[in-house]
């Protein structure tokens, strides 16, 4: 009788063990993949759907587990959010945009980070003469847009054009390089720049206001707060008849006439393709490259083409598409 009473025991305790042991390590074998986005916008929104269809289309949906926050356009929160991730210690964290990133990347040096929706990592990141390699726990990819191609659509389309507003925020040094870029390209070709820097949403109309006045055309980045104010630039701008060349399909939708813009579902894609090689062992994330768009979208904005009196049929001649469309 003691016998068997011993061997019950001790199969009771070991189903117990058992027990604890598969609670235990329920969805321990799941990776676990911090989301931060800088702020709602359709743009990031694709980019963070692109990258996470990817993550799970390579790991399986079962094996991943998103913490997925949104900023709301504040960088103290990009910072709260990412120093969350490092207490949670999760596997792999996602700067989506700028403000995130750089929240991310120091908050760690040890768990791998990824950028998406991040222009230029050399200035993002303070990194001087990059050479498209950070070398440590952070890479990304980045949506640098051809930017001599955008100078261009102004010389090519706006021929009699001589001023150039160059309308960006001032908190966003990627905006800066951009601006820098295609001012280059623009003087080189004989045309007269000047730049029309706003703080945050709060001044963005009247200095627009102001830029639209003094330009025969305005260049905006890419540009996340730009982005997100682009329906408040449009009702400054529009009534003076100033077209505006935009760095992205969000800025062209929302205030634009013409862009080349990437597509930021397919940046989100190429980006969870890289988490999923870091996740599974096969890349270091150490030696991962900045990645980049490999293909380029050229877009017109309908409703503001009419508006203006752009000629929309040269504009499909020359391979444009309506955003509508």
């Amino acid at each position: 009788m003691k016998k068997l009473l011993s061997l019950v025991l001790i199969l009771s305790l070991l189903l117990s063990i058992c027990f604890c042991f598969a609670s235990c390590n329920s969805g321990g074998d799941k990776y676990v993949i911090g989301i931060c986005q800088q702020m709602p916008h359709v743009a990031l929104d694709s980019a963070t759907k692109g990258f996470k269809d990817a993550l799970i289309a390579e790991l399986g949906e079962e094996n991943v587990e998103f913490i997925e926050q949104n900023a709301q356009g504040d960088s103290t929160a990009c910072t709260t959010i990412a120093n969350d991730f490092v207490t949670k210690n999760v596997d792999l964290m996602l700067g989506n945009a700028t403000n995130a990133l750089q929240a991310c990347a120091n908050a760690t040096e040890t768990i791998p980070v990824l950028g998406t929706s991040v222009t230029e990592y050399g200035v993002a990141l303070g990194i001087d003469n990059f050479n498209g390699l950070v070398g440590t726990n952070v890479s990304g990819a980045s949506d640098l847009a051809p930017l001599d191609e955008q100078a261009a659509i102004i010389t090519t389309f706006f021929p009699e054009a001589k001023t150039v507003g160059l309308l960006y925020c001032s908190a966003e040094p990627n905006s800066d390089y951009q601006v820098r870029k295609v001012q280059e390209y623009l003087e080189a070709a004989g045309l007269t720049c000047a730049k029309y820097p706003f703080a945050d949403s709060n001044d963005v109309v009247s200095v627009a206001t102001a830029a639209a006045a003094a330009s025969d055309i305005l260049y905006i980045p890419t540009d996340n707060t730009a982005a997100n104010c682009a329906e408040a630039i449009n009702g400054a701008v529009l009534p003076t008849k100033t077209p505006i060349v935009g760095g992205d399909a969000g800025i062209c939708g929302g205030c634009g006439v013409i862009t080349h813009c990437i597509d930021y579902y397919d940046l989100g894609v190429t980006t969870g393709k890289m988490a999923a090689a870091i996740l599974k062992g096969e890349k270091d994330v150490s030696k991962m490259e900045i990645q980049y768009a490999e293909n380029y979208s050229k877009v017109y904005n309908e409703t503001n083409c009419k508006e203006l009196g752009i000629d929309i049929e040269a504009l499909k001649a020359a391979g444009y598409t309506a955003l509508e469309d």
